[in-house]
């Protein structure tokens, strides 16, 4: 006890001093933190060992978890594109024209140029920004491309997914290969791992950036994983990788599972790059979730969302409720779990202030954004300033839903309510049954024991024990609700008391259920048409020896002597 102690104020002591010098935003000597902005696609809820499973090892995710804040009252949009697009702008997708579905290879459009994005302004305070992975908000003409809208380089693909071996996109009764270093086709990464590509590349930027370049390093580091790839092959990950999972009864549960090990496997290398170059103590890392988890074969996956309801392009909790985590040195109150209320448009102004501190946060506010900083409230252990989160609205789809406080409106729902129930597994959840010691051996654990950051395992239960979602229902006015029938009218659930939202308590609160549905028909009144096309017949990769390109930039040739379809 005596020794723990000591070893806690000690690390308090260097915080402190750390915070001493980079606290001030009018001092011009302040370091910038390198941020690191890891984006899963499509990982479930229950799909890390953080939020109480024992199923599928997340080691290197969990130990930066338990080191810093789990974000466990965090949202983001349902799918991809609408999801990516309130990252980068700090906009709602309602107000960027990208709230409805995600965006197709052969469509004509992209993330509207007007916006500008995370990149650019993390370049305005003096930042060198990099993406690897997955874009997804429009190729169709260059200057929708990363390279022309904030970042020095990009190597990854342009399209919502792929096969992770040989690269190609099956989209609409067509097919290309979609792997790109920034303009032009990587053929030489045909046969090439998705996953082990992305990080190699993420380490090759962190040790170039190092050697090279004076100023603090944004990367974004989109993968792949756990998207599911083409109807051919749907989980692709090696034989060597599913056996690991051995344990896991369900094949493709098992298959699932492999690629998501694979995924932790990079953020553990990537942790280990930054203390080897001696840039981790100044960094700050965000692990997220794009959208909920594609569960029980939607999307031809297998992710979890348990106990939450819902999975993937629904609007339920387990549509929009993310895993995500945030690491950083600079955070005063760390080490424990974060209750404050955030949405994914919340990234863009609370990134900016810790980068640039108050100033540089004044100077943002004065963009018409829907995100507010959370950074404040993060690192002090504040009340969040976010009150609402609008979770989307597709009025394609006849579906909405908005939480206000602890009370949540859903209107309509999509998929006519297949996809509206409650999905597993529920996996191994006991404490007995999880890997203590492979979180202290991972290669994040390693890293953060390194700067002493890393907590005791004593630490580690009562957060794992705090992060995970318990549905057994103890109060009474909550099972009084009624079962909701979105197709047919509003439903209306408190989401602080029935996270799993199992009793709908419309009839009991007209008033709250009113007063919600006013706030909905506010942001209605404000949402720009949805900016989907249908495909151009000049996107089909047969005519641009089967890749999916710029098509619509006037200096690349079209074969027009092809018959289109």
């Amino acid at each position: 006890m005596h020794n723990t102690s000591i070893s806690h104020i000690l690390r308090q002591v260097w915080i402190g001093s750390l915070l001493f010098m980079s606290s001030s935003a009018s001092n011009h000597k302040q370091t910038p933190p390198h941020i690191i902005f890891i984006l899963a696609d499509d990982l479930g809820f229950n799909d890390v060992g953080f939020h109480g499973s024992a199923q599928i090892p997340t080691p290197n995710i969990d130990a930066l978890a338990y080191s810093g804040l789990i974000l466990n009252q965090y949202y983001v949009n349902p799918i991809c594109t609408p999801s990516r697009s309130a990252l980068m702008t700090g906009k709602y997708p309602i107000h960027t024209g990208m709230q409805h579905t995600v965006l197709y290879g052969a469509e004509p459009r992209g993330l509207p140029l007007k916006e500008k994005i995370l990149p650019q302004y993390l370049n305005d305070l003096g930042y060198v920004s990099h993406i690897v992975g997955k874009w997804h908000l429009g190729h169709y003409k260059r200057i929708y491309t990363p390279l022309f809208r904030g970042f020095k380089s990009h190597v990854g693909y342009w399209t919502g997914h792929h096969d992770y071996f040989d690269h190609i996109a099956v989209e609409h009764n067509m097919w290309g290969l979609d792997m790109r270093k920034g303009l032009a086709v990587a053929y030489d990464m045909h046969g090439k791992y998705t996953t082990d590509l992305v990080t190699e590349r993420s380490l090759k930027v962190i040790a170039e950036h190092n050697a090279t370049d004076k100023g603090p390093l944004f990367l974004y580091v989109a993968h792949a994983a756990a998207h599911s790839g083409n109807p051919y092959n749907p989980l692709p990950v090696s034989d060597d990788s599913v056996i690991k999972m051995g344990h896991i009864p369900h094949y493709k549960r098992r298959r699932y599972a492999a690629i998501v090990s694979k995924l932790d496997e990079s953020v553990g290398k990537i942790v280990q790059q930054l203390e080897h170059y001696n840039m981790l103590k100044n960094s700050l890392i965000v692990f997220s979730t794009d959208n909920g988890g594609p569960a029980e074969g939607f999307n031809e996956n297998f992710a979890s969302n348990y106990p939450l309801r819902g999975v993937k392009n629904t609007l339920w909790e387990g549509g929009v409720r993310g895993a995500a985590l945030l690491w950083s040195p600079l955070l005063r109150k760390s080490q424990r779990v974060a209750n404050q209320n955030m949405h994914i448009v919340d990234w863009l102004p609370t990134l900016i202030e810790a980068a640039g501190g108050k100033m540089a946060l004044d100077n943002l506010t004065s963009t018409n954004l829907d995100g507010q900083s959370i950074w404040q409230a993060l690192s002090n252990d504040e009340p969040s300033p976010r009150k609402s989160v609008l979770h989307n609205i597709d009025d394609i789809w006849g579906s909405a839903a908005l939480t206000v406080g602890e009370w949540k409106l859903m209107r309509g729902t999509n998929y006519k309510g297949a996809w509206d129930g409650w999905y597993g597994p529920a996996g191994e959840r006991s404490p007995k049954h999880y890997d203590w010691q492979h979180v202290a051996k991972s290669q994040a654990g390693k890293a953060l024991k390194a700067i002493k950051m890393f907590p005791s395992q004593a630490e580690q239960q009562r957060l794992r024990a705090g992060a995970t979602v318990n549905c057994n229902l103890n109060k009474t006015y909550v099972q009084q609700g009624t079962e909701c029938k979105p197709l047919l009218a509003p439903c209306l659930f408190n989401v602080r008391d029935d996270p799993c939202e199992y009793y709908n308590l419309a009839g009991q609160y007209p008033d709250v259920l009113k007063s919600l549905q006013a706030e909905l028909a506010h942001f209605n009144a404000t949402a720009v048409p949805p900016t989907n096309k249908p495909d151009d017949p000049r996107g089909a990769p047969r005519h641009w020896n089967y890749t999916w390109t710029n098509f619509g930039d006037s200096d690349i040739h079209y074969n027009d002597v092809v018959r289109l379809i």
